[in-house]
């Protein structure tokens, strides 16, 4: 599963965008120091998230939309098409 369908899996179980998700987490005081197993945690307790789904979110809350461009272009089941992740949702495709 790509890494946008992760993003994409995670707004249809929530509703909530990822951009959504990175706003909560700056109001909640979250940035890119914040440890990974806070943000889980959070992630976890109050979206109902499993561990691979919260890390994911912990990636785009951290570090952004820029992702590593190491399955661009592939042809395996990780490939995504940009190093960019869309964060707005996706009904702004």
């Amino acid at each position: 599963m790509s890494f946008q369908a992760y993003l994409d899996n995670i707004e249809a179980k929530t509703g909530k965008a990822p951009e959504e998700f990175m706003q909560l987490a700056q109001q909640k005081g979250f940035g890119s120091q914040t440890k990974a197993g806070e943000i889980v945690a959070w992630l976890k307790e109050e979206f109902g998230l499993g561990h691979g789904h919260a890390m994911a979110l912990v990636h785009v809350i951290k570090n952004g939309a820029q992702i590593s461009d190491k399955h661009v272009g592939s042809s395996g089941s990780h490939r995504d098409e940009s190093d960019m992740l869309r964060l707005d949702g996706k009904d702004n495709r």
